[in-house]
């Protein structure tokens, strides 16, 4: 995928680093390095990039602070040695937060979800302003059952079969729950190898969990980055 980045570090060792790692293991093109957050600022008044490497920890202005100057939806990879401003940093519009030294590994993991982010944004501008349908069929002994998609509370996956839950009824489906998945459309997200939920009925989102009603469902690693993706584009 060809995405256009630039590096904010304040640490020249950092920067070759993460230039390296980029040219040796994506088709990005790195558009610029700045090592203060008064250059960065001043590179990207000239010049359009699809996401940036963000140092936190940097004199004068912080990575945090200049994060809060850019455009709400800018995309942003954190970089930084200490762990505590991970939860903070999800109050932008953020890929991932890479602790350093940056192995390659983890570099690595940190490409596919880059590229899956970008993805997701594609699927989602050619699928904007097409009515998506309102109400799906549910095979019940020898019935078709009519659901509506906002009484949909959340899809549970157990095993063989998913159970539907609305507010008043459970429904057992006998299929698997990523053939359901693909069926879907907006606002239902999988936010668990178990789970998909309609983001409409969700009340609250604390501590990697979210409530629905009284139930709470648990956010896994695998699908926070696109689950917290959609939610940051409600938060005001």
């Amino acid at each position: 995928m060809n995405l256009k980045c630039i590096i904010i570090d304040d640490e020249p060792n950092a920067v070759s680093l993460l230039e390296v790692l980029i040219a040796q293991t994506t088709q990005w093109q790195l558009l610029g390095k700045c090592y203060n957050a008064l250059e960065a600022i001043d590179f990207l008044k000239k010049h359009t990039v699809d996401f940036i490497f963000l140092d936190i920890n940097m004199p004068h202005l912080t990575g945090m602070e200049l994060a809060g100057l850019l455009p709400k939806e800018t995309k942003i990879v954190f970089t930084t040695a200490y762990a505590e401003h991970a939860a903070e940093s999800y109050a932008f519009q953020t890929i991932d937060y890479l602790l350093k030294p940056i192995t390659l590994k983890r570099f690595l993991a940190a490409t596919q979800k880059i590229e899956a982010a970008f993805g997701r944004q594609v699927i989602m501008e050619k699928t904007e302003g097409k009515p998506d349908d309102d109400y799906f069929f549910v095979k019940s002994g020898k019935t078709l059952r009519k659901i509506l998609l906002d009484e949909v509370l959340y899809f549970e996956g157990e095993k063989e079969y998913v159970r539907l839950v609305t507010g008043t009824e459970e429904l057992l489906i006998y299929r698997r729950l990523k053939e359901i998945e693909t069926q879907l459309p907006q606002p239902f997200i999988r936010v668990h190898n178990s789970y998909i939920v309609n983001t409409k009925r969700l009340n609250k989102i604390q501590d990697n969990h979210i409530y629905i009603g009284d139930k709470q469902i648990p956010v896994s690693d695998k699908f926070r980055e696109g689950f917290m993706e959609m939610i940051r584009q409600r938060i005001f």
